[in-house]
């Protein structure tokens, strides 16, 4: 589990992308602590560690990962996000990000106004649901705020900070970023979901008097 907020900028040193396909980032601050089987996110995707020296780390990329985020597009030295997954001593900054990406966007305008950014996406049907002015979304692993909405495109804000020290700061028109959901947005999907609790009821007053509702 992660909280969205970037350690460390890291650089992909190599990217086998075979079969098992294997990545090696170059990193510093985050090797401090390190020890094999820690989870890492790189650009929002919990990965495992299964080796590391003291300039670098490497996880295996399985092929489902591949196929669902924008890892597969990496080249080396481009620039990552990495994350560490938090401890229960640690400050929740951001918001409860599992690092299990639920889809792509594609970067539909940056616009800079002042120091700030407003950069705006496109997210695929499936996701728009998870949607909502103001709440929370992880892209690329950065926990974000939705400052608007419109049919399938939402945009956010960015302040400076965040925009020099992640690798927002690299994003392209017509480019892919990671995308996940609010976890709390899908349970409360999970539970008003009528073909998940009852078969295909609707969701009426009867239904919500039958699920403790009220």
């Amino acid at each position: 589990m992660f909280t969205g907020i970037i350690e460390e900028i890291g650089f992909v040193e190599n990217f086998s992308k075979n079969s098992n396909a294997l990545i090696t980032v170059q990193c510093a601050k985050i090797l401090e602590d390190m020890k094999i089987g820690d989870s890492i996110a790189i650009n929002g995707v919990c990965q495992t560690v299964i080796k590391f020296d003291k300039n670098s780390f490497s996880a295996q990329v399985s092929a489902e990962t591949l196929s669902k985020t924008n890892l597969e597009q990496l080249k080396v030295k481009e620039e990552v996000n990495l994350e560490r997954a938090m401890t229960l001593s640690s400050r929740l900054g951001g918001h409860i990000v599992t690092g299990h990406v639920d889809g792509l966007a594609k970067v539909k305008n940056i616009q800079k106004q002042a120091d700030f950014y407003t950069i705006k996406f496109e997210v695929e049907k499936e996701l728009v649901k998870y949607l909502a002015k103001k709440g929370s979304i992880t892209i690329n692993g950065i926990s974000l705020t939705i400052a608007d909405t419109s049919a399938n495109e939402f945009s956010v804000a960015i302040i400076p900070h965040s925009f020099e020290n992640t690798n927002l700061k690299n994003l392209k028109i017509g480019g892919f970023v990671n995308i996940e959901a609010d976890i709390l947005a899908k349970y409360v999907e999970k539970i008003l979901s009528t073909s998940d609790n009852g078969g295909n009821k609707k969701v009426d007053e009867n239904f919500l008097k039958e699920n403790g509702f009220f």
